[in-house]
């Protein structure tokens, strides 16, 4: 059966905390060591197929440097128009760069000479290793500088503990039966599961019923 993937936006800010690990944790603690140093690792690259948390990582990291008051570059495959480097920032952050246009590897290969130079901490994530990327030569060995992070993606298993996790943080009942139509059905990333319990959870509120395949099967209908 086809599975679907819900183009719907995050309802919760990524953060450190709400990052399920399961065979990544060595790339949370590293997150958790470079948030807490004085002098961070200068790259930190961390790669592994889509769904495996990249993207959570480098976002909870941009979240918690702007909390703490930092001004952060970021730069991502879907800007249209990138921005010259800030002497302000505090990091700059590099997601999704195996979808790099010729145009933003430039600009990525720009802010990485001007971030060494003052020593600001680049992070960075792709779905393949540096030594694998096809991007420019001087842009792709700069990416394996630091610490290069593999991350996997979760088991049926874990994911299913991460859903029931989610759902009883929303006060939600989710039943086995409810869970195994949804893993069948739709895509098994974890951001778009995520992403599907907060509609599921919002469906549900306005129409005053349970969390059911009903439901389910009524909120697709009226998509």
């Amino acid at each position: 059966m086809q599975q679907i993937a819900l183009d719907i936006g995050l309802a919760h800010t990524p953060t450190l905390d709400n990052f399920f690990p399961g065979p990544n944790s060595a790339a949370l603690q590293h997150l958790q060591q470079w948030l807490q140093a004085s002098a961070p690792s200068p790259v930190s690259y961390f790669w592994g197929p889509e769904g495996s948390g990249k993207s959570h990582l480098l976002r909870a990291a941009f979240a918690a440097l702007c909390a703490q008051g930092h001004a952060v570059g970021h730069l991502d495959a879907h800007c249209a128009e990138a921005c010259e480097y800030d002497e302000r920032w505090a990091a700059v952050v590099m997601d999704d760069v195996h979808l790099y246009s010729p145009a933003l590897q430039h600009t990525a290969f720009s802010w990485f000479v001007q971030a060494h130079s003052l020593q600001r901490p680049v992070l960075a994530a792709g779905l393949l290793p540096p030594s694998a990327l096809t991007l420019r030569e001087d842009l792709r060995t700069r990416l394996g500088w630091g610490q290069v992070l593999a991350l996997e993606l979760l088991t049926e298993a874990q994911t299913r503990e991460v859903l029931r996790q989610a759902a009883k943080a929303r006060g939600l009942a989710l039943s086995e039966e409810v869970m195994d139509f949804t893993l069948r059905r739709f895509s098994r990333d974890l951001g778009h599961l995520m992403q599907l319990l907060d509609t599921l959870d919002r469906y549900a509120l306005q129409t005053q019923r349970p969390l059911t395949i009903p439901l389910v099967k009524s909120m697709l209908e009226n998509a």
